[in-house]
């Protein structure tokens, strides 16, 4: 018993050490006896396992290679806050809290630049870390959480909840990783965020564990079940339970205090360990917050005020042409490389030949780069002062700089056009955009090999694409496309058929039918047909769809070239039906747990679960006896040989293109 009692004291009083060194930054033991101690820890537990606690240290030294990661629906949804962006936005935000008849303080904190992350834990022990994902549901990393020092294996409370947070990396650790990938000649990593995100998502956790990954936690979805009715006293509560808490937290009581507050952080944020973007402003009182409630995206009693882009200067070398789908022509800055925003940056849009004109830039100018909401690059203005007399005024083009075309300015709007349907660049553009993530998403099927398609003439039209099958032999002889990719390719053509309507309508390229609006659109209209006869009166009605809007979509199917193209995708076994969340019945996965294992060729391994999730089968990241089904890929794991211990049913590559 005494191994036992020993392995329980190692444990608290490591996890005490962690506690103090991670959270508290104030270390009280030596690295060299936290070092012994958790070696002595690491060999009583491999002696006697049966003795090893849950929450035990050991546990963030680093675990074998992970096949993939299961996904969790989310207890209640991660909203995204709404973005605001000046003094203005902001006193509109207080103004419409207090015309609702609250008066409550507001607290302002950080708006760390990381990944937001859920922890599960029972009776005070972790057991569940789970990315944001899409909000709703997001992906099982516990493994890799357990990795990260700052975050507490058992809290110091054995209490039952669920609390959210920020992974980040600090920037000194980001520079120690890029100096040493540029001595291994590799590609340095961009920036912070993209850093930690990828690290949290490794498939060895030893990987995770080596980033130094922290974190914040700010967010409990249920305060009032723990007698808390102030964010203020969140955050205390989470310090009382072993979190680590961002301390630069500030309690205001108007909209003076909060501005205060924006300008000094704005002042000191390049001085800060780790990458902000902005403040949270959220009303205090909790009660306050549950009833003015949520929009669809977002909660009304929080919003993000979002740092003004961070600027740099450099000089611009050429103005370029491209051509959209839609024929726009748009002008594009290609300037000398600069960093910003921990990314390299060469080349940003100008808009169109207005925008160019008023800010009167001139190839050769020094510009003034920065990019908007942190994210795209755009010249804001010109350092006119430095020109020397060599800078060349902008001229607009008249023909299309792909086809030649004459190029039409449509009334109302600053775009020039080309009109030519028939323009290699506009229709290189429509097919892109419709085999594209958001639309039809068919994997294997990129630009490049768009283009090549295209060139060849084997993909003039959408319709092509459907047809592809039919010149198999002649794509494997094509230089870089093999018989294997040519497969996997045609097979996502196949499948891409089975798609919703709402994916079909934003392929189709419909002019200002955006994603969301293209799944409202087939909401209200489950059945493609019945858009034939739509009137304006009608779609005016719908939510969120405007008078532009409409017309387009009107437009759109009165045009006989359009229906035509519908009616052959029909004929080509093109789904045009709404198909929502329903599950499409198939025994074959109805109420089954599933399990993948290896390198899976014919789709990616996400578009693969979903596959099998909306068919009515669950997936699962290890093998058990309630494993009904494992799906193998190229070099299966042990998890292969567990499958056949048990006797599972096993699928190949084969197997799973006949069932789906």
């Amino acid at each position: 018993m005494k191994e036992k009692e020993r392995i329980e004291y190692l444990t608290n009083y490591l996890n005490e050490m962690s506690y103090q060194y991670y959270v508290l930054e104030n270390p009280t033991i030596t690295d060299q006896e936290y070092d012994s101690l958790i070696d002595e820890l690491i060999k009583l537990e491999n002696k006697y396992p049966m003795y090893k606690l849950s929450y035990s240290p050991t546990d963030r030294v680093g675990s074998v290679v992970s096949s993939d990661f299961k996904k969790v629906a989310h207890r209640s949804p991660m909203l995204s806050l709404a973005d605001v962006f000046n003094e203005s936005e902001v006193s509109s935000f207080v103004e419409r809290v207090q015309k609702e008849g609250y008066n409550s303080k507001f607290i302002c904190e950080y708006k760390i630049d990381g990944l937001g992350i859920d922890l599960v834990y029972e009776k005070g022990v972790l057991v569940r870390g789970i990315t944001r994902g899409d909000g709703k549901v997001g992906e099982d990393v516990t493994a890799n959480v357990k990795t990260i020092n700052s975050i507490p294996l058992r809290l110091k409370k054995d209490v039952d909840l669920e609390v959210r947070g920020e992974i980040y990396i600090d920037k000194s650790e980001l520079e120690k990783i890029n100096s040493e990938r540029r001595k291994n000649g590799l590609p340095e990593y961009q920036n912070c965020r993209n850093l930690a995100s990828g690290s949290l998502r490794q498939l060895d956790s030893n990987v995770t564990k080596s980033r130094n990954l922290k974190n914040f936690m700010y967010h409990l979805p249920n305060p009032t079940a723990y007698g808390l009715y102030k964010q203020s006293d969140v955050l205390s509560f989470f310090e009382d339970l072993g979190f680590r808490v961002n301390k630069n937290r500030c309690v205001c009581s108007n909209i003076n205090e909060i501005l205060l507050y924006i300008d000094d952080l704005e002042e000191k944020r390049s001085s800060l360990e780790y990458d902000i973007d902005g403040v949270v402003i959220k009303v205090d009182d909790i009660l306050a917050q549950d009833n003015l409630g949520y929009t669809a995206k977002s909660p009304k009693w929080a919003v993000a005020y979002k740092f003004k882009a961070m600027e740099v200067n450099t000089k611009l070398n050429d103005i370029i042409f491209t051509v959209g789908r839609t024929g726009k022509i748009t002008p594009n800055a290609i300037f000398d490389p600069v960093r910003l925003c921990g990314s390299t940056i060469k080349k940003a849009t100008l808009n169109n030949e207005d925008y160019i004109n008023e800010k009167d830039i001139r190839v050769g100018d020094i510009i003034s780069i920065r990019k908007a909401g942190d994210v795209i690059p755009e010249v804001v203005k010109v350092l006119v002062d430095r020109r020397s007399g060599d800078e060349k005024k902008f001229k607009m083009i008249d023909t299309c700089p792909v086809c030649g075309s004459k190029l039409v300015k449509k009334e109302n709007e600053a775009h020039y056009y080309c009109l030519n349907e028939k323009c290699d660049a506009r229709n290189i553009e429509k097919l892109i955009h419709f085999v594209s993530k958001k639309a039809m998403n068919i994997d294997g099927l990129g630009e490049s090999t768009l283009e090549d398609f295209y060139n060849y003439g084997y993909v003039k039209k959408i319709t092509d694409i459907y047809n592809l099958k039919n010149y198999k032999e002649d794509l494997m002889e094509l230089e870089g496309f093999g018989e294997k990719s040519i497969n996997n390719m045609l097979y996502a053509i196949e499948a891409s058929k089975h798609n919703s309507l709402e994916r079909l309508l934003f392929g189709l390229g419909i002019r200002y039918l955006g994603e969301k609006s293209a799944s409202i659109i087939a909401k209200n209209f489950p059945d493609i047909d019945l858009l034939k006869d739509v009137t304006m009166e009608k779609l005016l009605s719908i939510k969120d769809i405007g008078e532009v809007m409409s017309k387009s979509i009107y437009d759109y199917f009165h045009d006989s070239e359009n229906l035509e193209l519908i009616e052959r995708l029909k004929e080509l076994g093109v789904n045009t039906l709404f198909k929502g969340k329903q599950i499409i019945h198939s025994e074959d996965f109805s109420s089954k747990k599933f399990v993948i294992t290896g390198t899976i060729s014919i789709m990616s391994r996400n578009l693969l679960e979903d596959e099998i999730i909306a068919r009515g089968g669950s997936v699962s990241s290890s093998v058990s006896k309630k494993t009904d089904v494992v799906i193998v890929g190229d070099n299966p794991g042990s998890k292969f040989e567990k499958a056949k211990e048990l006797g599972i049913t096993i699928w190949n590559e084969d197997e799973l293109k006949f069932k789906l």
